[in-house]
């Protein structure tokens, strides 16, 4: 059942593209019955700036998977260059809206590695920061990363 526009009812198409622009834009900004819609911070703006934050704190740091860079999700992987590593992902709470990191895996670095893997695997738009540091710093705790 498409829009079939016969000779006579060329004035109604601009009528009806109107509408179906409005009514898609209206679903960006904002969500029926919860009032509207934050926007959001680009991720590739968000990583950018969070690796100059971390070169800034001498923490070393490394991009293996560049997501997509207008919504990719993030996951942060440190190093703890004893063997063992810790990942962290951005999860949003579905009934406030509220974001914060959260610990995605713990344990040695195989380990954390193969899971980040199958998450990139799930997932080809996420992109995956490698940080190495003793004391585990990740600085997402840090006004303007946490939320």
């Amino acid at each position: 059942m498409g829009l079939d526009f016969k000779d006579g009812d060329a004035w109604a198409r601009p009528r009806i593209l109107r509408r179906v622009r409005a009514n898609s834009f209206e679903g960006i900004w904002s969500r029926p019955g919860r009032g509207a819609m934050t926007p959001r911070l680009a991720s590739g703006i968000w990583v950018a700036a969070y690796l100059t934050r971390l070169r800034l704190a001498d923490i070393p740091t490394y991009v293996t998977a560049k997501g997509d860079a207008e919504a990719g999700a993030v996951v942060v992987k440190v190093a703890l260059l004893d063997g063992t590593a810790r990942a962290y992902e951005r999860r949003s709470d579905l009934m406030t809206g509220a974001r914060a990191w959260i610990l995605l895996a713990e344990g040695s670095e195989a380990e954390v590695d193969a899971l980040v893997s199958r998450t990139r695997g799930r997932d080809p738009d996420l992109w995956v920061i490698e940080l190495e540091d003793r004391q585990g710093r990740t600085l997402l705790e840090e006004d303007g990363l946490a939320d």
